[in-house]
């Protein structure tokens, strides 16, 4: 039995325990950084959500700017995200995808091309692990949906030469273009991963992500229904 007089003083004496029950929830830290998107000091607790919303464009169209430029490796390596690849590979399907008409189908479902894109980023990405890669599994994936961009672009423009009357000219025409963005799909994506792997195994390396972006650019030049 303890003693009227033993008390235990959990508080100061000149703040009650009931105003010390009281506070505000707030971040205290580094003001918020506004200027570089993607920074890890940013406070989005009382930031508004259209603020938030256009960083994060900002940021995805920053990614898509250092995959048609590739000179900067650190954005999209360091800052990754899957809202890019999402895009494309959903545009990409949309307009690969085949007629309902059997006569005309020219292209493979919508579903189809989602799988060939994705399942051959973990592919790529797996035998990149496989080989000693120092990049993580959602870095890989990320550069090889950016760098979509490319392949993206040209089966935009092959769908805009497929409203003329075809001809063997236009054909070659939209090889070239195909051929193009395959050829800087694949030099932006080995520019972003080529430094990840080790040196003796970067042709080891660079062999299915060649194979990768052959596939997706000859899906591209063999659609051919509008």
């Amino acid at each position: 039995m303890s003693s009227p007089e033993t008390k235990i003083d959990m508080f100061d004496d000149e703040v009650s325990a009931s105003e010390s029950m009281h506070g505000e929830m707030t971040v205290s830290g580094a003001p918020r950084n506004t200027n570089q998107p993607g920074a890890p000091n940013f406070n989005t607790l009382d930031e508004p959500i259209k603020d938030t919303i256009l960083r994060d464009v900002r940021a995805v169209g920053v990614k898509f700017y250092h995959v048609l430029i590739p000179k900067e490796k650190n954005t999209l390596l360091k800052e990754w995200d899957l809202w890019g690849p999402l895009v494309l590979c959903t545009f990409m399907a949309t307009i690969l995808q085949g007629s309902s008409d059997d006569m005309y189908d020219g292209g493979p479902e919508f579903a189809q091309v989602f799988v060939i894109v994705w399942i051959g980023a973990l592919i790529v990405t797996l035998n990149s692990k496989l080989l000693g890669g120092n990049i993580s599994f959602f870095q890989s994936v990320c550069v090889l949906g950016y760098c979509l961009t490319p392949c993206a672009i040209a089966l935009l423009l092959c769908r805009i030469v497929l409203l003329a009357n075809q001809t063997t000219f236009l054909f070659l025409l939209r090889f070239l273009i195909s051929a193009s963005g395959f050829g800087w799909a694949t030099y932006a994506s080995i520019i972003f991963l080529g430094d990840s792997q080790p040196p003796n195994r970067k042709a080891l390396a660079v062999y299915p992500i060649f194979l990768f972006y052959f596939i997706i650019s000859w899906l591209v030049i063999s659609h051919s229904n509008v």
